[in-house]
């Protein structure tokens, strides 16, 4: 199921679905932490949780599955079946700058057409939202992931946090 390695053609980077490489998962997980700390069992069980539908985590990794550069997490969205939430989003320090991120975000993206054919990836940001524009993502109202709401959640009202979507 699901994609083989992403070769990124003439360099020495693929992307995978984590669950079939649960040798990097350690490594995923430091990478995470090292952005958003959080206890190194519940990180493991997230990652751990990856499958071939969602929830589903992405790495990027150099040839040979050496060292991960970059994660993301794609999640479901109860009240969207063709759609899905990207969370997680994160780059290895010593290699942003580089295009990394725009690579996982592409090959993610293909990912949800082509094996979950889903429609659309929705995803929230408080400072990188310059970046998701470039790469095609537009503001929307406020989505959880958690299926509707009859009633208005302060939380997603958020000033800081801004919601941003992409139609595949």
């Amino acid at each position: 199921m699901g994609l083989p390695p992403f070769n990124v053609t003439g360099s020495p980077f693929n992307v995978v679905p984590i669950h079939n490489y649960p040798e990097l998962m350690k490594d995923t997980c430091a990478l995470i932490n090292a952005e958003w700390p959080r206890s190194e069992t519940a990180r493991m069980r997230s990652l751990e949780a990856s499958c071939d539908t969602l929830p589903c985590s992405l790495v990027l990794t150099t040839e040979g599955m050496c060292r991960v550069i970059a994660h993301l997490k794609l999640s479901p969205i109860t009240s969207k079946k063709k759609a899905c939430f990207v969370e997680s989003v994160v780059v290895d320090k010593s290699y942003r700058g580089q295009g990394f991120g725009k690579l996982i975000m592409k090959f993610a993206e293909d990912y949800c057409r082509v094996v979950l054919d889903l429609k659309t990836i929705y995803l929230s940001t408080i400072d990188q939202d310059g970046f998701y524009e470039r790469i095609g993502y537009e503001y929307c109202a406020p989505i959880t992931m958690y299926g509707p709401r009859h009633c208005e959640l302060p939380s997603l009202q958020n000033a800081k946090k801004k919601y941003m979507k992409k139609v595949l």
